[in-house]
């Protein structure tokens, strides 16, 4: 565990200098940093947000910049390179199981389910899990969540086969297209590109045998909450809706609206990566965590040999402004 928080630390200087992603529109509003895990479909909802004018609503502008893994990210926000972190809440339990005086909160839960799809060399009409059994897969770094969840899924289906943690999470797909191990997890809209482009075929969604579980969510320093209420607040709006208009609008309108947020990606792409993710129900409606969804992730990190202990739900996780947000949307 002290050999984890060292390396998270040694991460700072290199997430304060990885490049934007992209940034909102300025129109002098109040600033949020945001730092995501990876650049991914999978967040459409907050890219959506911006898109359209979402943020501009609640007087707020965004600044993306892309950690490459859950330990970078949060790297950022322990620095203060960036105000909120987007990726799984076990960087929020690592540090609190290392005691800090400003350990981050997860005040918003965007994900439910894995967002990653396993990528074969050979297409298969009818994969099965067993097709796995001894082959090598390029599924995330040792101790996130993806490489626990997956394993966690091989696991209850009674598979062996080898995960390969050798490789950066943002260098898991040139690693395979090199060669590396026999599948890779990518997310989308990478696993549609990497198909389109006849380098590998899809063959299974770990997130439709993972179960439901708190995979991805907006973590920021307590004191950066308790500082900006008001920002917190907007800032769960602007995605709460936006995720509510995502479910209702077909997905090649929402390609479309959020096709400016991915370079080189054409609406095609994107529309299939939507669909993929509709299709697993990968969004969560109430952003406030539920307490039985991050017993479930203790129960995966603990399974995978990388929990210290257990954490306590009210020293991770504020639900009241995202439960505020829900009702005031929803009811």
């Amino acid at each position: 565990m002290k050999k984890r928080l060292v390396l998270v630390l040694l991460s700072v200087v290199m997430a304060m200098i990885i490049p934007f992603s992209f940034a909102a529109c300025k129109k002098n509003g109040k600033l949020i940093r945001i730092n995501e895990v990876t650049h991914s479909v999978f967040y459409a909802p907050m890219y959506l947000a911006d898109a359209l004018g979402y943020f501009g609503d609640e007087d707020i502008e965004i600044e993306i910049t892309n950690g490459g893994g859950a330990d970078a990210t949060m790297a950022a926000v322990l620095s203060g390179a960036a105000d909120i972190g987007l990726c799984g809440p076990e960087a929020v339990i690592y540090v609190a199981i290392g005691g800090s005086n400003d350990s981050p909160k997860v005040f918003g839960q965007l994900t439910k389910r894995d967002g990653s799809f396993l990528v074969g060399r050979e297409k298969i009409d009818n994969f099965d899990w067993s097709m796995l059994e001894g082959k090598s897969i390029l599924a995330g770094r040792q101790g996130g969540v993806p490489a626990m969840t997956f394993e966690y899924v091989l696991n209850k289906l009674g598979v062996n086969a080898t995960l390969n943690y050798d490789v950066a999470f943002n260098m898991m797909t040139a690693a395979f297209e090199s060669g590396v191990s026999d599948y890779c997890t990518m997310f989308e809209p990478t696993a549609s590109a990497y198909q389109a482009a006849g380098k590998g075929y899809i063959v299974a969604s770990v997130g439709q045998d993972s179960g439901e579980l708190p995979y991805t969510c907006y973590m920021a320093k307590d004191s950066y909450i308790k500082k900006n209420g008001d920002k917190i607040e907007g800032f769960l709006r602007a995605i709460t809706k936006a995720t509510k208009y995502l479910l209702a609008t077909d997905s090649a309108t929402v390609a479309k609206q959020i096709a400016t947020y991915f370079d080189g990606t054409s609406e095609a792409s994107l529309k299939t990566s939507i669909d993929s993710y509709k299709s697993i129900d990968a969004w969560v409606t109430n952003m406030a965590m539920k307490e039985s969804v991050l017993t479930y992730l203790q129960d995966i990190m603990e399974h995978a040999g990388e929990l210290e202990k257990r954490v306590a739900f009210n020293d991770l996780v504020i639900t009241e402004t995202a439960q505020k947000v829900y009702d005031e949307i929803y009811g």
